[in-house]
């Protein structure tokens, strides 16, 4: 059977000030109040004052001060609503934290005291809907393994990623995007997403079918209207649903290739639709949901705010670069 400690009481505190302002020793207080040396030296180094001394009454109210009273979500409730309204939006606790530290100024809370307080609640009531406002509705933490990959070994007039310019792969120069198609359990069923490295922003659209000729004829519809300065390489990986890239080069726009089996190279585009699936999981029928539905989703995807960014959204981001270009087109004073 393991120690009990007990807490000094108040007595015993008053007893330690009247003998450690008499000027006895640690040894003698202890002997007098039956309890052990490093009990009173803790006792008076944590209660001391270079004023006052040690005094009973002030370490009684410190003690008592330092006890714990729940976690700071549980004691305020306006701020657990705020957080959580934000978390039912859709962010992830570290967002929630960025965002509300941009808004107030100065630091409100952190990520990880959220996180501890949705698995708190989790196993305090036993109630598992709690692990639904997580962006990944785990209520465990830890990373879920992930298999697939890549069998094309061959694209007409491919270039590889590593011929890249360095300033795409940094992310210093906006338009530069990535594509991928985002498949769902009913065959047949994909959306087409595009996603801009330097600002964060998704375009998403819904295409019949994942033929390569499809494919590169919905991508381009989405570009064409953009500035050249918005619109300068695309990279994909090696599914044969992007074998006609080369028609995007006769536009312009240089396109680049993952190497086999590493769609993790354009990870940007990756993290994106990781993201996309909260609100469309691969179970979704899209047949049930209308152009507005997947739009309604690609401005809340957008209008998120994220780390990377300072916790600004990226379409914030994408129309303050945008301004910047046409201010400088138009040589703005």
């Amino acid at each position: 059977m393991g120690k009990q400690y007990n807490q000094l009481s108040l007595d015993e505190r008053c007893t330690i000030s009247g003998l450690f302002k008499a000027g006895n020793s640690i040894q003698e207080i202890a002997a007098a109040l039956a309890r052990s040396k490093s009990t009173i030296s803790r006792e008076i180094k944590r209660n001391i004052t270079k004023t006052k001394g040690y005094e009973a009454s002030y370490a009684q109210l410190q003690t008592v001060g330092r006890r714990w009273h729940g976690s700071k979500l549980e004691r305020q409730s306006a701020l657990r609503n705020e957080v959580l309204d934000f978390l039912t939006m859709g962010m992830s606790p570290q967002q929630v934290s960025g965002r509300l530290a941009r808004e107030k100024g100065c630091s409100v809370i952190s990520h990880e005291s959220i996180y501890r307080f949705i698995y708190a609640q989790i196993k305090r009531t036993d109630d598992y809907k709690w692990r639904h406002y997580l962006p990944r509705s785990k209520s465990k933490r830890g990373f879920r393994s992930k298999g697939g990959g890549s069998a094309v070994l061959f694209i007409k007039d491919r270039v590889s990623i590593h011929e890249r310019d360095e300033v795409i792969e940094n992310r210093h120069e906006i338009g530069h995007w990535e594509a991928d198609l985002m498949l769902f359990s009913k065959h047949g069923q994909n959306v087409l997403v595009l996603h801009e490295r330097y600002s964060r922003v998704d375009i998403l659209l819904r295409i019949k079918n994942k033929e390569a000729k499809t494919v590169i004829f919905e991508i381009k519809n989405l570009l064409k209207d953009l500035p050249q300065a918005l619109c300068k390489t695309v990279t994909f990986d090696n599914g044969t649903e992007f074998a006609e890239h080369y028609q995007l080069n006769k536009l312009g726009i240089k396109t680049y290739f993952c190497d086999v089996r590493s769609p993790w190279q354009k990870g940007g585009i990756e993290n994106s639709i990781g993201r996309l699936r909260r609100y469309l999981p691969r179970k979704t029928d899209l047949d049930t949901w209308t152009t507005k539905n997947i739009n309604n989703v690609m401005a809340l995807y957008n209008n998120t705010p994220r780390k990377c960014l300072d916790y600004q959204t990226p379409a914030e981001f994408f129309n303050n670069k945008v301004l910047h270009l046409k201010c400088d087109s138009t040589r703005c004073p």
